[in-house]
């Protein structure tokens, strides 16, 4: 005989700063024993993790339950306020209704459900379930990586971008930082689109170019190990366009969120024809590569050169990135 759900329902109260493991093992406990489920997502203003994101994040782990947004100023404890239960009644009663169940692994739970008349169902943190606080991941994310839920995981990537000058070991350089810390590598969109529609670009054609690199970046943080690595991103196609056209389109200022770090190649390598380059004299390339570290500067972007030999250049990245994210790791085996 299969257990059916107890008839009636229950409520899950959080602040989800973020949303961990145990969050969603209690949730899952709390949707499994009763037939309804509101879960309230409480923030306050200048919160660590903004609470749109935190709803939103709920709401998609959970699209059957009745997840709800509190955004009042409330007190946090007892002993903020005299009338600390009758204002949380209150609070459980405006955003669920009448419940018959709550549902927690902390303390209060015991307390609150007196002050709504309700059930207290609680459950044991340490019985199996994961017992890590959303304190311990906000302060190190990447050290509990496995703590956090998928649709989370994005929110904490951390982006490392390799720019540069055509020809200087960008896609290389990209390829061998993402197989050393184990994670993804977003690929250079403006080679697709050149291999696809030709060498000839004009500003539309730039924009565009920025928009797919924006894209496979966003794209690519739900599959990220911690961190991913960018092979070039709109800064670079900034640069691009003064190099080609002689200015900067507007419209290419709009994208203004900077990588974590980023990774300048240096034009000291010889340069090779791949069929998608244009600049191949000694003058070109040392212009291309300035005007990418003055894009840099300008945006007060944090940047480390890499030079030398290609193993050279890795080993700047790679301290370079360890230094950037002091929970990596180094390297292999941070998955």
């Amino acid at each position: 005989m299969t257990l059916a759900p107890q008839k009636g329902h229950g409520f899950v109260l959080g602040k989800f700063m973020p949303p961990h493991q145990g969050h969603v093992a209690l949730c899952e406990f709390a949707r499994a024993y009763c037939e309804n489920l509101t879960i309230l997502v409480c923030s306050l203003e200048g919160d660590p993790i903004p609470g749109h994101l935190r709803y939103a994040w709920m709401s998609q782990m959970f699209p059957t339950c009745q997840v709800k947004w509190c955004t009042e100023d409330l007190p946090q404890l007892p002993e903020d306020h005299p009338d600390f239960w009758a204002i949380w009644s209150d609070v459980v009663s405006r955003y669920a209704g009448e419940v018959e169940f709550i549902f927690t692994g902390e303390p209060y739970g015991r307390k609150l459900a007196e002050a709504v008349n309700a059930v207290f169902v609680p459950l044991d943190r340490n019985g199996g379930w994961n017992p890590v606080s959303a304190t311990a991941v906000r302060a190190n994310p990447f050290g509990h990586w496995d703590d956090i839920p998928g649709i989370v995981r994005p929110y904490y990537v951390g982006r490392v971008c390799i720019v540069g000058p055509e020809s200087t070991g960008k896609t290389h350089l990209a390829n061998a930082l993402a197989a050393s810390f184990n994670t993804i590598c977003v690929p250079e969109y403006g080679r697709l689109y050149t291999e696809t529609f030709g060498l000839d670009l004009d500003d539309q054609d730039l924009l565009r170019i920025a928009h797919g690199q924006w894209a496979s970046a966003a794209a690519a943080k739900v599959q990220a190990n911690r961190i991913q690595i960018e092979d070039t991103d709109p800064v670079l196609t900034a640069v691009w366009a003064e190099m080609l056209l002689g200015s900067v389109p507007p419209q290419l200022t709009r994208f203004s969120e900077l990588a974590d770090l980023y990774v300048l190649c240096d034009v000291d390598v010889p340069w090779v024809n791949d069929g998608t380059r244009y600049f191949p004299g000694a003058q070109d390339r040392q212009r291309f590569g300035g005007l990418c570290e003055r894009a840099l500067r300008s945006r007060r972007a944090h940047f480390v050169v890499a030079n030398g030999g290609w193993e050279e250049r890795q080993r700047i990245a790679e301290a370079a990135i360890r230094q950037t994210f002091p929970g990596l790791g180094r390297g292999k085996g941070t998955n």
